[in-house]
């Protein structure tokens, strides 16, 4: 899965860190440290870690995670991180 998108609330950016939809890569998700929950009113999975944004960009980077892009929607922090990938 090359793209990762992060995101936090403005007043929340101390964590928590949404890392992933409920079909992210598992193996990435137990990695960043991250539970899947359900927000009540939700009719999907998300990824959280308790961690703050900075935490979770570092430990992405370790495994090759660029950010090529942030913004700001509202009140929410958003990131976008591309892995380059190698081969067919």
């Amino acid at each position: 899965m090359p793209y990762v998108l992060i995101s936090t609330q403005i007043r929340l950016e101390t964590g928590p860190t949404i890392v992933g939809d409920e079909n992210s890569d598992v193996n990435l998700m137990n990695y960043l440290g991250a539970e899947k929950t359900t927000v009540l009113g939700n009719n999907f999975s998300e990824y959280r870690v308790k961690y703050p944004p900075r935490v979770v960009l570092d430990k992405l980077e370790v495994l090759g995670y660029h950010v090529i892009s942030m913004t700001g929607l509202g009140q929410t922090l958003v990131w976008c991180l591309h892995k380059a990938q190698h081969g067919p």
